[in-house]
C-alpha cells in the first residue's frame, strides 16, 4: 500500500487515501515532477511521461476548474517540453516564475537571475568530473552528478569555497537527489504556492500537495495554513499526512481520485 494507515492523527485508522481530499471541485492539487510524477532518470532529458499521466492530469485540471498546478525547480519552458504537447498551470524555477493558465503568459516571480560572474565561476565546477551535467535555468543553476557519484564531495566543497570567498553573494543552496543547485535567495517553491493560492482558481481552496524532495519541505509546512494536506514521495518526510513509495505509486493515487465518489471529506 503507498500510503500509511495512520497517515494523520485525526484520520480514521484504515481509511482509503482519497478518503482525505476534499472534493474536486474545491481543492487545489499542487504536484512536483521528478521524484514525485516522473521516476528519475540519469539526466533531466531523459524523463519520461507515461501517456496516461498526462490524460490523468487534463482531467484532473477540468475536474478541479483549473486549480491544478505542477511545482518544480524546472523553468515553466522545461516543464512544457517534457509535458509537450500539453501545457498546465505551473511554478517554474523553485518560485522564480509562475503561470496561472495554460493560455496565460508566465509571470515573473520578482526572482532576479544569478550574477552572471558567479554563474561563470559555478559552471566550472562542472570541469571536476566529465559525468558531472550542468543545467543553467537562468533563475539557478544545477549540477547534476547522477553520472559522476564520486565527484559529489568534490562538487559541494567548491560550492562551499565559492561562497566562502563571496560571503555577501545572495545565494542558496539546494541539495537534491544527485543534483547541487543554486539559486538566489529570496524566494522557494513556498513563497510561489504562496503567491499562486491568492489567485484564481486557486484562492479559497484547501490544496493537498505532493513532492519527494529537500525544496519541497517548505511546501510542506505551509500546507496547514490552509487546512491543506502534504505528501511525501520516497521517505517519510517531516509534517506530511503520508508517503507514497514511488512515483508509480502517486500516479496511480490520482488517477483513483477521478473515479473516486468524493462521499468521504476531510474532517
Amino acid at each position: 500500500m503507498p500510503l500509511d494507515d495512520d497517515i494523520t492523527p485525526d484520520a480514521t485508522t484504515g481509511s482509503a487515501p482519497a478518503s482525505l481530499i476534499p472534493p474536486l471541485d474545491r481543492t487545489a492539487v499542487l504536484l512536483d515532477i521528478d521524484g514525485t510524477l516522473l521516476d528519475l532518470a540519469p539526466t533531466p532529458r531523459e524523463v519520461w511521461v507515461p501517456p496516461e499521466l498526462a490524460t490523468t492530469l487534463k482531467q484532473l485540471h477540468e475536474r478541479t476548474g483549473g486549480a491544478l498546478a505542477l511545482v518544480s525547480g524546472r523553468s515553466l519552458n522545461d516543464i512544457d517540453l517534457i509535458f509537450a504537447p500539453e501545457v498546465f498551470p505551473a511554478i517554474g524555477g523553485h518560485g522564480a516564475e509562475m503561470r496561472l493558465q495554460p493560455d496565460s503568459e508566465a509571470v515573473a516571480a520578482h526572482a532576479p537571475p544569478l550574477d552572471k560572474e558567479l554563474k561563470r565561476r559555478l559552471a566550472a565546477i562542472a570541469k571536476l568530473s566529465p559525468g558531472i551535467l550542468l543545467e543553467d535555468k537562468g533563475y539557478s543553476l544545477a549540477l547534476h552528478y547522477r553520472l559522476a557519484p564520486q565527484a559529489e564531495k568534490a562538487i559541494y566543497e567548491a560550492v562551499s569555497l565559492i561562497r566562502a570567498e563571496l560571503p555577501n553573494a545572495p545565494i542558496e543552496v539546494l541539495p537534491g537527489k544527485s543534483v547541487c543547485e543554486i539559486k538566489h535567495s529570496g524566494f522557494t517553491k513556498a513563497t510561489g504556492v504562496l503567491e499562486l493560492m491568492t489567485h484564481e482558481p486557486f484562492r479559497g481552496r484547501r490544496p493537498f500537495f505532493i513532492g519527494d524532495d529537500v525544496t519541497d519541505e517548505t511546501v510542506f509546512a505551509i500546507m496547514p495554513d490552509y487546512e491543506g494536506l502534504a505528501f511525501s514521495v520516497g521517505r517519510r518526510a517531516t509534517g506530511v499526512a503520508g508517503h507514497f513509495d514511488g512515483p508509480g505509486d502517486v500516479r496511480a493515487f490520482l488517477a483513483r481520485l477521478l473515479d473516486d465518489d468524493r462521499d468521504v471529506k476531510l474532517s
